[in-house]
């Protein structure tokens, strides 16, 4: 079991071992730093310092301040820091080692190796990847297969995700939001065009990047529509409902292996309402009433929240709310077609600020051997969110969102009218996974041992309801009958 350092000494002595830095780069700093600024005792400061300093990333600090030296390369890639998680892993920022690009790398957690549903779905959605190819679709490159550990390599998109700008803007603006689900609607074109249905649109999945360009990610849960030959993962889909419940279609709901085009369609259009507001349009529910109100109720309109947004516009957003999808927008490309209008001008790349940047040691990957005085010469204010909380690996869990309890509506009373506040849960779907080295699998059954992993079911949930009733529906004759 790998033993925290306790000493400044014993921090360097894995830094060493690690080789994650060249022994003489590493030699001719610690000696730089002793005649002019002695480096710290305590090893997370001393942590802090070296990520300050562009020698180490966030990641990379975390694991060694954990003990851990071994496991920061997979296969060609050296692994550089952690971009995100979800129920089914994480994805991480690497570098490749000869060619040095920078990718990211979705790892399947080796617990899911002997899981054949999930390891299909896996490769399924590196198929579904390839097979489009479109600036508005994230690409991938590679996957393979390091000691048991299977990754997909994808593109590495400096940006950040659409759920994460909304929520620190609270709105988007108007022009802003047209452009953005235009982009979002030429690129599930391209997908639909490749035979795919996307079946997971939602603001975490779209990813903006420096330039503007807002990139479709994750196609964890891409289905090639009316392939005969997906038989393993339709049987599994038949039993599992797939997709993030505030961004369901109705038909989705009912039958995840049988939509088309048009259930991304209606996906898309809770998303640009959600743009606009903030909010999604049954938000405040929990999962079996936005699955029922998906199914039953009219959407309110996005004036509702945004008076500003013009009729014309909320007329579109309607169109693609429609529960029937004979009466949306038949095809991508009425969408954008329909949104031409509204992205004439065109708009200023995202802010600076709007967009979180990497450590300094990230942000020199792939300079070659200009990296290291790059990242050495960077201002300590690069990331000062990241750098003023401690380094170490438990201090960056997984978000878990609990399933809130069903909606148990008895026979003859109506339900409920859907409330106008926005709450996001995901539903049983496929996310993203973990990455890093020749000692990987290790480091990566410790990480995954510690997470929590709970997947939402809908026939699941159904049994355990029923369930209830027949408890109830017996308690209360029996207790009838004792008062008689």
């Amino acid at each position: 079991m790998a033993t925290a350092p306790s000493t400044r000494r014993e921090l360097i002595e894995l830094l060493r071992k690690s080789n994650l830095i060249d022994q003489s780069v590493l030699d001719r700093y610690l000696a730089r730093k002793e005649a002019t600024d002695p480096l710290p005792d305590e090893p997370k400061q001393l942590a802090k310092v070296l990520i300050q300093d562009g020698l180490l990333t966030i990641f990379q600090a975390s694991q060694l301040l954990s003990g851990r030296h071994k496991g920061f390369q997979l296969g060609k890639y050296r692994v550089l820091e952690k971009l995100g998680s979800g129920g089914m892993g994480a994805v991480y920022l690497a570098e490749h080692v000869s060619m040095r690009r920078r990718v990211a790398i979705k790892v399947l957690p080796p617990a899911k190796n002997q899981d054949a549903v999930t390891l299909e779905r896996f490769y399924r959605e590196a198929r579904a990847a390839a097979a489009v190819d479109h600036p508005n679709i994230v690409h991938a490159f590679d996957i393979d297969c390091d000691n048991t550990v299977h990754f997909l390599v994808m593109e590495y998109v400096d940006g950040v995700s659409l759920q994460t700008l909304t929520d620190r803007l609270t709105k988007l603006p108007i022009e802003r939001a047209c452009h953005y689900i235009r982009q979002t609607a030429c690129g599930l074109q391209a997908v639909h065009a490749a035979g795919l249905v996307h079946r997971d649109i939602k603001p975490a999945n779209l990813l903006l990047d420096r330039q503007g360009v807002v990139k479709i990610l994750d196609l964890g849960l891409a289905r090639f529509h009316g392939n005969s030959e997906d038989e393993l993962t339709k049987q599994h889909d038949m039993r599992t409902v797939l997709g993030t419940a505030d961004y369901l279609s109705p038909e989705q709901a009912l039958n995840s292996s049988e939509v088309d085009g048009r259930s991304d369609i209606y996906s898309l259009g809770v998303t640009f309402f959600f743009l606009l507001t903030g909010r999604t349009p049954f938000g405040n529910a929990n999962l079996m009433q936005k699955l029922f109100w998906h199914q039953t109720c009219e959407p309110p309109s996005v004036r509702t929240y945004r008076p500003e947004v013009p009729e014309a516009l909320a007329a579109i957003i309607a169109r693609m709310l429609a529960k029937d999808p004979a009466r949306r927008y038949q095809s991508a490309a009425e969408v954008v077609a329909e949104l031409a209008d509204w992205t004439r001008i065109p708009i200023a790349p995202p802010a600076d600020d709007e967009i979180p940047k990497l450590s300094p040691a990230a942000m020199a990957a792939g300079l070659g051997a200009a990296g290291l005085s790059t990242a050495t010469n960077l201002a300590v204010t690069t990331q000062p969110h990241l750098l003023n909380r401690a380094p170490h690996i438990d201090s960056m869990p997984t978000p878990v969102t609990p399933m809130a309890p069903p909606l148990i509506v008895p026979l003859g009373i109506a339900p409920p009218t859907p409330p106008l506040m926005p709450e996001s849960q995901p539903l049983a779907h496929l996310h993203q996974a973990d990455a890093s080295g020749s000692n990987f699998t290790p480091l990566i059954a410790s990480m995954y041992a510690t997470r929590g992993r709970g997947q939402s079911n809908l026939l699941s949930t159904l049994m355990v309801t029923g369930v209830g009733l027949v408890i109830v529906t017996a308690l209360t004759a029996w207790l009838f009958v004792l008062a008689r």
